[in-house]
C-alpha cells in the first residue's frame, strides 16, 4: 500500500447541504481555488443531476481548477452519469462518482430493490461510466450497516468494472473507531480484487466520532482516501473535518506513518473562506480553526509556553495560517501595497476593475476605522465578489432613532432594480426597524429562520459579519454583511440574502439522497 492518504473535499457538495449553506456558482469557483491552494487531491463539485444550478456550477469549477481532480457526484444510472460526464467536461482531470445503497434497510425502504438489482444496478452503472471517463468512484450508500456477505460481492464486481476507488460510507454516523477499521479492514481481506483499488472512508459526525472513524479506516483498515469538508461542514452533525484530519495526520505522524500533500497553511484562510461564503460560525474551541485553538489563558499554562512552545502546544498556530493578527495597512496605504497584501493572503483577482473595486472598499473602511486587518481584506474581498455576482436589491443608505422608553425606528433608501426608493418601519429594535423597513418595501413574504453577529477583528472598531438565513417556497438561503456599523451590516445582510432569493439562476434545492 501507498504511504500517501489521498484528500478528497466534499464541501462544495455534501457540506452545501447543511440547512443554508447552499453556494452559488460564483461562490463554489472560489472556494474550489481555495481548495487547489489548498492542495487538495480531488474537490467533488456538486451533483449535476439535482438541478441545473449545480451542473453549471460544477462546470465552472472544472474550467477554473487545473491542478485537482474535479468530482461530481451521481446515481448509479446512465442519466445521472451522463450528466456528470458532461458537467466535467473542462475539468483537465475528472472523476465520475457513482453510489447506491446497499444496506438491507436502504434497499427495502428507499429503493424497493431486492439485493440481486442492486448488484446488477451497480455493475451496469460503472460498466457505463468507464466509457465516459478513467476514473471512477463506486459508493455503496450506508456501506458500514450492509451486510458483509452482499458488500463484498457488491465491491468485487464494481472493480471488476472498473472502478478506481471503492468508498465504504459511514452515512448515518453510526460507527465507532475499532469497529470501523475492522469493517473496512475485513473488506480489505475477502474482496479477492481489493488491490485493484483505492479504499476510502466517508463517515458522518452525528455520535462525534467522524475524524477518529475515519483516521481508523486508514490505520486499522489500510484505506488511503479520506472523505471530508472544511469545517466539517455537512447536514445534520456535519462531515469529517479536513483541518483535523490533515494535523492528525501531521502531528502523530510517528503513530499513523502516512503522509498527505496539503499546504497546512491555507487551512485558516479556506476556513474562514467557507464560514463567511456559508454563514456557518466557526465554535471557538473547534479544533486547528477555533479562534481558542491556540489561545492559553491559564497561568501555569501561560508560564510553561513562555519557557518552551511545547510545554501546551502541539502544534504552531502559524503552520495552519494563523497570523499574528497584526495591522498591515491603513488609510494612507497605495492600491500597490493593497495589491501585494491581497497576493500574501492568497486571494486572486483576475480584472483590474475588481481591483479597482475592491480598493474603493478599502479605503471607504480605512476612513471609518483606523486598523485594517487581514480578516477585513478579506471581508472587503467577499462582499466585492458578492457585488459581482449582480444586484437586484442595493444598499444606498440609512438612518435610525433608538431611545430609552421610545419605539425604535429606522428609514433606509435602496435601489430595486433600477429604481431608487425609500421607506420606514418601527420595531423592537433598531435591527428590527431596519429589517422591517426593507421588508415594507421588498414585500418578500419569506420566513427569517436565523440572524446572527459576529466580530470579525477584536475591539470595538470591529467590523461586524452579520448572518441572515431566510426560507421561502422551499429554499433556504443565506446572506451575510459586513459593515462597523451592525445596523448596516444587518441590512445588507438581509438584502444578500434576498438577492439570492430573486436570482431564479441560484435555485437550488438541495439533494439528500447521498452518501
Amino acid at each position: 500500500m501507498s504511504d500517501k492518504v489521498i484528500i478528497f473535499d466534499t464541501t462544495l457538495r455534501d457540506g452545501e447541504q447543511s440547512p443554508g449553506a447552499s453556494m452559488t456558482k460564483d461562490e463554489k469557483v472560489r472556494i474550489a481555488r481555495q481548495l487547489e491552494r489548498l492542495k487538495v487531491d480531488v474537490i467533488e463539485a456538486g451533483f449535476a443531476a439535482s438541478s441545473e444550478g449545480d451542473f453549471q456550477a460544477i462546470s465552472a469549477v472544472a474550467a477554473a481548477v487545473k491542478d485537482s481532480i474535479v468530482c461530481s457526484l451521481a446515481r448509479a444510472n446512465d442519466k445521472d452519469i451522463t450528466r456528470a460526464s458532461d458537467a466535467l467536461k473542462a475539468a483537465k482531470a475528472k472523476r465520475i462518482h457513482a453510489f447506491i445503497a446497499t444496506s438491507p434497510l436502504h434497499m427495502a425502504v428507499k429503493l424497493r430493490m431486492s439485493p440481486e438489482e442492486v448488484l446488477e444496478q451497480a455493475k451496469r452503472s460503472i460498466r457505463f461510466a468507464r466509457n465516459l471517463a478513467d476514473d471512477i468512484e463506486f459508493s455503496a450508500e450506508d456501506g458500514y450497516r450492509s451486510e458483509m456477505d452482499f458488500l463484498c460481492r457488491v465491491v468485487e464486481a464494481t472493480i471488476k468494472e472498473g472502478a478506481s476507488t471503492i468508498n465504504i460510507p459511514d452515512t448515518v454516523g453510526y460507527a465507532t473507531p475499532e469497529l470501523y477499521g475492522d469493517f473496512i479492514k475485513t473488506l480489505r481481506t475477502r474482496v479477492p480484487n481489493s488491490d485493484k483499488a483505492v479504499w476510502s472512508v466517508h463517515c458522518h459526525n452525528d455520535l462525534g466520532m467522524a475524524v477518529a472513524n475515519s483516521l481508523a479506516g486508514v490505520k486499522i483498515g489500510g484505506a488511503r482516501q479520506i472523505e471530508c469538508t472544511i469545517n466539517g461542514l455537512g447536514e445534520r452533525a456535519g462531515n469529517t473535518a479536513l483541518e483535523e484530519i490533515v494535523m492528525a495526520l501531521r502531528t502523530r505522524k510517528d503513530y499513523f506513518d502516512l503522509i498527505c500533500d496539503i499546504d497546512a497553511q491555507q487551512i485558516v484562510p479556506a476556513s474562514k473562506m467557507v464560514s463567511h461564503i456559508t454563514g456557518f460560525v466557526v465554535q471557538p474551541n473547534k479544533a486547528v480553526v477555533g479562534a481558542n485553538a491556540f489561545a492559553h489563558t491559564s497561568g501555569i499554562h501561560q508560564d510553561g509556553i513562555l519557557k518552551n512552545r511545547e510545554t501546551y502546544e502541539i502544534m504552531r498556530a502559524e503552520d495552519v495560517g494563523w497570523s499574528a493578527n497584526k495591522i498591515v495597512l491603513g488609510k494612507l496605504s497605495g492600491r500597490n501595497a493593497f495589491k501585494q497584501r491581497l497576493h500574501d493572503l492568497g486571494i486572486v483577482v483576475e480584472a483590474e476593475a475588481d481591483v479597482n473595486e475592491a480598493f474603493t472598499r478599502f479605503k471607504a473602511l480605512a476612513d471609518q476605522k483606523s486598523e485594517i486587518f487581514d480578516e477585513d481584506i478579506i471581508a472587503i474581498m467577499s462582499d466585492t465578489a458578492s457585488a459581482e455576482a449582480g444586484e437586484h436589491y442595493k444598499f444606498i443608505s440609512m438612518s435610525q432613532h433608538s431611545e430609552t422608553g421610545e419605539r425604535p425606528r429606522s428609514r433606509i433608501t435602496l435601489r430595486i432594480g433600477d429604481k431608487e426608493v425609500s421607506s420606514e418601519a418601527e420595531g423592537n429594535g433598531p435591527v428590527d426597524a431596519s429589517l422591517n423597513a426593507i421588508e415594507e418595501v421588498a414585500k418578500s413574504g419569506a420566513e427569517q429562520l436565523l440572524y446572527s453577529v459576529n466580530a470579525i477583528t477584536s475591539g470595538t472598531q470591529s467590523q461586524g459579519e452579520v448572518t441572515v438565513r431566510l426560507a421561502k417556497g422551499g429554499r433556504i438561503v443565506n446572506g451575510v454583511g459586513t459593515d462597523p456599523d451592525i445596523i448596516a451590516a444587518s441590512a445588507k445582510a438581509y438584502l444578500a440574502a434576498l438577492n439570492k432569493l430573486h436570482d431564479p439562476n441560484q435555485a437550488k434545492m438541495n439533494a439528500q439522497m447521498t452518501p
